[in-house]
């Protein structure tokens, strides 16, 4: 990446050990990337700070990550952010309701490729920007 702050990143997911391997694996490419450890503090976060991506697991205690993505995509300001579902829920189903019902702009089942996450963000960003 060729610019000169970092991009922004939130990452809703209740396990913190994901998001400090997510981190690691962006902040080598540029990326800054925020954690939030359950989807109220995520949705707290965004009435403050719009990134310019969603990282979002689905099974979480507080909301569960359908939940967070509904609220986001109800919101005006926050409905053109792109959302990736990082999900161990890795039945075909699953990502078929995911990328086809619900209309995420992703969905990678874990354990997840650090490549395959990396080539996502930039795919959905790249075509975010050329829009």
């Amino acid at each position: 990446m060729n610019n000169d702050k970092p991009r922004s990143i939130l990452y809703i997911e209740d396990d913190s050990e994901m998001i400090e391997l997510v981190s690691m694996i962006l902040n080598r490419r540029g990326f800054l990337v925020k954690g939030a450890h359950s989807g109220t503090e995520g949705l707290a976060y965004l009435k403050t700070s719009s990134p310019e991506l969603i990282l979002l697991d689905l099974m979480m205690p507080d909301m569960d990550g359908w939940e967070v993505y509904h609220k986001l995509k109800s919101d005006p300001y926050l409905n053109q952010i792109p959302v990736i579902i990082i999900t161990a829920k890795a039945q075909p189903i699953d990502r078929v309701l995911g990328v086809h019902i619900a209309k995420v702009d992703d969905y990678i089942s874990k354990p997840f490729h650090p490549q395959d996450l990396i080539n996502s963000i930039d795919k959905l960003i790249n075509n975010r920007t050329t829009v």
